[in-house]
């Protein structure tokens, strides 16, 4: 709500904004290039693991943590910054943490040290919550009316899985043409060209006060909660199963005390009726599953590449350009038009069968397969899915709240995407090592077994769309009761 919600409450009518101020399709570019910044961050890492594992030292385990520690405070703070948006101001939490997710990528750039580099990796996770937290409410507010909305909403979710794509480019080819130091000092020009421009162009607001919704107890219990969900999530790999059930039931207390607690204050930080509306808790739900697939098929896709097909880092990320062309192509072409004209819950089943079909066909790759005829279609067949399907669960949530929910639903959207793609992660590369390690033990080749080990974890992410697609029909069908 670009901060276009102005500071009296009355919107602004639709393609113009209160008082005179920027277009609302100016604030969605500021919008859009903020959340860009920390979408190509999410990504541009990972290529360049190996780089920063050479030059810094880094053991295997140790090297987890420069994604982790990021994780671990981004997907832990995006409900309590969003929950905050709406009290103390959405321009000023975007604002803020434009310049925090800056300032600690320069960090990052210049970091020498394993210990500066992971606490400044968990810095930009602090100011990538406080920038993506309130974006969607900002966006809802600058466009009330249904069909601006969705075109809205399709530019925002373009620029976002553009973002992903990007980033994978980026990190390959700064990280082979530079170095890897470079991968994080690219924000530091967009990040102070987005923070003036931010401050320039988006409307403020002063939220409804800190007296609204300030429960530090109920904070600190659900920030904990989503850490220690995202730690036990992206760690179960390196604890044993014994372990990994204690943190989770951990989490899981953490979660029941933060209920009985926002049950019980008289102010709560999270209003628990939020989670009566069908629409907005099965979007939720439905963007979880959907997630989970797409971030599975970024993660092993580009293992795919590289460990069997032997792509190097720049054409892994090369690659995987087609698919931003598609999503973008898509989702500002057609996706608020096809949402507008057969609505958002049968544009959401159209794109999560689309996903579910292109996981399915990747399931099928080779040992000895070819990007062409192989890997191509069924990206191909996932960036179309996700176009119709993103922009259409999105609308469906952010409709589920109330006005000064806006920001807190905002937030909850976030941290489920950070939850299902940590979760579709770690549990499909997890299923991917077993499945090989099983092979290799029987005897099978390494090459073969290795691609094995993506197949299943292709099929998997197919089964989990499939149960997306599953909910979607059943829960988002339209006609129910909204809440």
């Amino acid at each position: 709500m670009s901060q276009a919600v102005s500071e009296v409450n009355t919107p602004a009518p639709p393609g113009r904004s209160p008082r005179g101020a920027a277009s609302p399709w100016a604030s969605l570019a500021v919008l859009s290039s903020g959340a860009l910044m920390t979408i190509i961050d999410g990504n541009i890492v990972t290529v360049a693991m190996p780089a920063i594992q050479s030059d810094l030292g880094f053991s295997a385990a140790g090297l987890a943590w420069v994604v982790n520690a990021y994780l671990i405070a981004f997907g832990g703070l995006l409900l309590l910054v969003g929950r905050l948006g709406d009290l103390v101001g959405r321009k000023r939490m975007f604002v803020s943490g434009l310049a925090v997710f800056t300032a600690a990528s320069v960090v990052c750039g210049v970091a020498t040290g394993q210990g500066v580099l992971i606490a400044a990796r968990a810095l930009q996770g602090v100011g990538g919550a406080m920038t993506s937290a309130v974006v969607l409410g900002m966006l809802v507010a600058l466009f009330p009316e249904p069909r601006e909305q969705a075109r809205a909403i399709a530019v925002f979710s373009a620029v976002g899985a553009a973002g992903g794509a990007i980033g994978t480019f980026l990190g390959g080819a700064l990280t082979e043409t530079l170095s890897w130091h470079w991968i994080f000092l690219i924000n530091l020009p967009i990040g102070v060209v987005a923070l003036v421009a931010a401050v320039r162009v988006l409307d403020s607001d002063r939220g409804t006060g800190l007296g609204e919704g300030a429960d530090y107890p109920g904070a600190a219990l659900i920030t904990g909660a989503l850490m220690l969900t995202v730690y036990t999530i992206v760690s179960a790999a390196g604890h044993g199963t014994a372990t990994t059930v204690l943190l989770a039931a951990a989490s899981l207390l953490l979660y029941v005390a933060f209920t009985v607690r926002q049950a019980r204050a008289a102010r709560p930080l999270l209003r628990l009726r939020l989670f009566r509306s069908r629409v907005l808790t099965g979007a939720n739900a439905v963007q979880m599953a959907m997630i989970a697939g797409m971030y599975g098929f970024q993660y092993i896709g580009a293992l795919y590449l590289q460990r069997v097909l032997g792509y190097g880092e720049l054409m892994t990320g090369t690659a995987f350009l087609p698919a931003p062309v598609v999503i973008g192509t898509l989702m500002l072409g057609l996706s608020a038009r096809v949402i507008g004209r057969f609505g958002a819950h049968r544009t959401l089943l159209v794109g999560l069968t689309l996903i579910t079909a292109g996981l399915a066909l990747l399931g099928r790759l080779p040992a000895e397969g070819s990007y062409a005829v192989d890997v191509l279609p069924g990206m191909l067949l996932l960036s179309a899915g996700f176009a119709a399907a993103m922009p259409a669960v999105t609308g469906l949530a952010m409709s589920g709240a109330s006005d000064e929910d806006t920001g807190l639903a905002s937030g909850l959207f976030n941290t489920t995407q950070v939850v299902g793609g940590s979760l579709g992660i770690a549990v499909l590369t997890t299923l991917a090592a077993s499945r090989t390690e099983s092979l290799t033990g029987h005897g099978t080749g390494a090459l073969a077994a290795t691609a094995d080990g993506y197949r299943l974890a292709f099929l998997v992410a197919a089964g989990i769309a499939a149960a997306g697609l599953a909910l979607a029909a059943t829960v988002l069908r339209p006609g129910g009761p909204r809440r």
